[in-house]
């Protein structure tokens, strides 16, 4: 039975601020059902422009949070025993390929390499997804496409994506917005003023100059909506950006008091 592709239609339009021509370079991607891959540093807005292209192109979305304990069986469904006897239940990828939805695997490098090959059917010329378990072979809706997005930054030859699977995608970058763009996301996106969500951009930008000296990545766009939250909600500038920039950032005590001497840099007297 198809599911009601209803309920994965996004009714309200997300909030994302065009950068460059990507937009554009999606849309087009997307008329000739190419698979994309979305490649740039957690927390700078992947996640947010997938959301928005499938509002923007009237698709429904079904996201993934790959994971290591993922299997393939997660992924495309599985017999399952109920009082009625045994039923196969589709999984995501499966619901997606059946009625025409974008289904996003979002950070899919984390998935086992075992498991992210049963999407290569569905990335070439036969968009074409088997169900061996259960003897069936479904042709891809024609308004199906697959998404992935990645942060190479993390990535090592123990945790990669293989060249087979990187080659049978576009690839988009992202990085995080520019400065005056990210200033008004994080005004938008948290209610606070201008001024405060500079300072809050310039202590990140601050932390991203350290990534590899001390720091894997910089505070992300999303960390700096997360502190924004929070002085609304009354903390002290001072105490969110520990809250929200600093102590999920590093363990490390010195790279904490480094990081913490950049917030007064900025929040002294707050």
């Amino acid at each position: 039975m198809i599911d009601d592709h209803s309920q994965y239609l996004i009714s309200q339009e997300p909030y994302y601020h065009k950068i460059d021509r990507e937009v554009e370079r999606y849309e087009a991607a997307y008329a000739v059902r190419m698979p994309v891959m979305l490649k740039g540093p957690t927390g700078c807005g992947k996640s947010r422009f997938v959301e928005y292209m499938a509002w923007r192109l009237r698709k429904p979305l079904i996201t993934v949070a790959c994971n290591e304990d993922m299997t393939a069986s997660d992924l495309v469904g599985r017999f399952l025993l109920d009082a009625s006897g045994t039923k196969w239940q589709d999984g995501p990828l499966t619901t997606a390929a059946r009625i025409g939805a974008i289904c996003y695997l979002d950070e899919v490098v984390e998935a086992r390499q075992d498991t992210t090959v049963v999407i290569h059917p569905l990335t070439d010329h036969r968009r074409q997804l088997p169900l061996e378990k259960k003897g069936e072979l479904i042709n891809a809706h024609p308004d199906f496409q697959i998404v992935i997005s990645y942060n190479p930054g993390y990535q090592s030859m123990m945790k990669d994506l293989k060249q087979s699977t990187k080659q049978r995608f576009g690839a988009m970058s992202f990085g995080y917005p520019p400065t005056g763009i990210e200033i008004e996301i994080i005004a938008h996106e948290t209610g606070i003023d201008t001024q405060t969500a500079e300072k809050l951009v310039q202590i990140a930008q601050r932390s991203r100059n350290l990534k590899g000296h001390g720091l894997d990545e910089g505070m992300s766009t999303r960390l700096l909506v997360y502190a924004g939250h929070l002085i609304v909600k009354g903390i002290s500038p001072v105490e969110a950006c520990q809250m929200a920039l600093v102590e999920p950032l590093t363990d490390d005590v010195d790279m904490r008091d480094t990081l913490d001497a950049a917030v007064a840099t900025f929040f002294a007297s707050a």
